[in-house]
């Protein structure tokens, strides 16, 4: 069972158990937020609600989770097949030019908030975790990188 019907059926106003929410079910930033950052902190959080409600409401349960990294790999490989063809040395066959990026890149996105959705995990507090150890690890190296310079 998803850890997001969990936390429903205890009465907790969170969606995977971690995110909280309010009564009208917007995200509660753990710190201020502003500008597009805040708009993109409720966009995330506003996501993975809205895939756990259209997987409870039409795809009856989530796929288990090896199966939906399964479906992970096949979407990237489905996005890396466009790339390849598109901006790569590779010619693109007829029966790809009319496949749309966006949309290869919104199934990856779907599966991945699955993924996160089911295993407990607040996406946002992941990404901003990552983001401020990038900026701690990064913030030097690329300005000094020559070969982006160029």
């Amino acid at each position: 069972m998803p850890f997001s019907s969990l936390a429903r059926e205890k009465g907790d106003e969170t969606i995977c158990g971690r995110v909280p929410l309010d009564i009208a079910g917007n995200f509660i930033p753990s710190r201020p937020v502003t500008g597009t950052l805040s708009r993109i902190i409720m966009e995330v959080q506003k996501l993975q609600k809205r895939v756990d409600e259209w997987i409870l409401s039409y795809g009856i349960r989530y796929f288990s989770e090896l199966t939906n990294m399964a479906l992970l790999t096949e979407e990237v490989g489905e996005v890396a097949r466009i790339i390849a063809r598109r901006y790569g040395e590779q010619s693109e066959k007829k029966s790809d030019k009319d496949r749309d990026l966006g949309e290869e890149l919104a199934d990856v996105l779907f599966v991945l908030l699955c993924l996160a959705n089911q295993t407990g995990i607040d996406l946002q507090k992941a990404f901003d975790r990552k983001m401020d150890e990038r900026t701690l690890r990064d913030k030097e190296r690329h300005l000094n990188n020559e070969k982006l310079k160029k």
